[in-house]
């Protein structure tokens, strides 16, 4: 591997400094949402078992390096211990004197979080000084954050230049599943890129077609293709603006022999609203009044083949309005075939962004894919071919 693991260190009675993501889901000050804090579970077993005095890093929202008591990570310790089965301390701060006490009175196999990084400046400036005080309170870092991956703050990156530096658990998963989807793929790889807009995934696109067999393109953003190819899309929503992109990605597609899928047919509403009378219509037979919300089945039915012949699938993004029956159908019948032919060894399917995954949960398809990252900026700059700084630091 490019990056060290946990089983290249040596961890008894050591101070692990651990960077974990627990900007997680809050409602009145409680965790709504625990899935984050279960993924840093392995990571933080692996140290307590070999002896490690584990020591949490993390940020909570935005407190733009000043102390905001409604954004301190305290409310994270009950459900996290909770999580692990054993009791998690609290530090009031993640340097000077309070963080140091806490840490000094570690015993091995203990565990402790410390508040808020982001409460300071120099977390978000990558600032060396602050980056030092972190240090100095730690024997090695294992960075398991790669949803804050492509940050270059002192917590994500530059601390992994002043300590032995490891890759936790849960980012060793994303960067193999990573690697299997886009590094070193098993061929022919097809590519799903759907969303609203293309004006988001410009960089995506122009990269994705340079390095797969085959890209589906879906969700609103195909509006924008289609009528850069001619065809009416009615009252959809297009960035009409972008006409002269989509065809100069689609130029790139061919010359780099990426087969593109667009729709072939659609379904149309004159509302977008919970059981709205639907229409299944041809490419460009859409009335003036009419909005494109999702793929047709014919579209569906060519993106299950196209998944069927192929080995890997990478997934970003609904074909559809799949939060509102009934246009998230295309979504779901996709997201089934998908997850049935991964079930069944016979694709190896990675999946990752905040809609995607909330996509495949509503189809009840997460556990069937082969990965599905709940990483939102970081998988989508992986994606999009950029070096991301947290990741980088961990290079052998």
């Amino acid at each position: 591997m490019p990056f060290r693991t946990l089983d290249d260190a040596d961890l008894k009675g050591k101070r692990a400094l651990v960077r974990v993501d627990f900007n997680v889901p809050m409602d009145d000050g409680k965790v709504t949402d625990d899935t984050r804090l279960r993924a840093a579970g392995p990571t933080i077993d692996k140290l307590r078992a070999r002896g490690a005095k584990v020591i949490l890093l993390a940020h909570f929202d935005r407190p733009k390096g000043k102390v905001v008591p409604s954004m301190s990570l305290r409310p994270i310790v009950e459900p996290l211990a909770k999580v692990l089965g054993v009791p998690v301390g609290f530090a009031e701060d993640c340097v000077g004197p309070k963080a140091r006490a806490a840490i000094n009175a570690l015993q091995p196999g203990d565990v402790l979080l410390l508040e808020n990084v982001r409460f300071h400046a120099g977390e978000e400036a990558n600032d060396q000084a602050f980056a030092n005080e972190l240090a100095a309170n730690g024997d090695l870092y294992v960075n398991d954050a790669f949803s804050a991956a492509h940050r270059a703050h002192a917590s994500t990156e530059r601390l992994a230049h002043l300590l032995p530096a490891y890759a936790g658990e849960q980012m060793r998963l994303e960067l193999n599943a990573l690697d299997a989807a886009l590094g070193h793929p098993e061929r022919p790889v097809l590519g799903i890129v759907g969303g609203s807009k293309v004006s988001t995934k410009l960089d995506l696109l122009g990269h994705l077609v340079t390095k797969l067999d085959k890209l589906a393109i879906g969700g609103g953003m195909a509006n924008t293709f289609l009528y850069a190819q001619g065809h009416d899309v009615g009252a959809s929503y297009c960035e009409k603006e972008l006409a002269d992109t989509a065809r100069d990605i689609i130029r790139l597609a061919g010359q780099n022999n990426c087969k593109l899928f667009l729709p072939i047919d659609i379904v149309v509403a004159e509302k977008m609203a919970p059981g709205a009378a639907a229409r299944v219509r041809d490419i460009g037979h859409v009335d003036e009044d009419e909005r494109i919300l999702d793929a047709g089945p014919e579209t569906v039915e060519r993106l299950c083949r196209a998944m069927a012949n192929s080995k890997t699938l990478i997934w970003n993004g609904p074909l559809g309005v799949f939060e509102i029956p009934p246009f998230d159908k295309g979504t779901m019948e996709a997201a089934r075939y998908a997850a049935g032919l991964a079930k069944t060894g016979k694709l190896v399917a990675v999946a990752g962004g905040g809609d995607t995954v909330a996509a495949l949960n509503a189809a009840g398809v997460v556990d069937d894919f082969t990965f599905v990252s709940t990483a939102g900026g970081a998988f989508l700059e992986w994606m999009e071919g950029k070096t991301l700084p947290g990741v980088a630091a961990l290079s052998r």
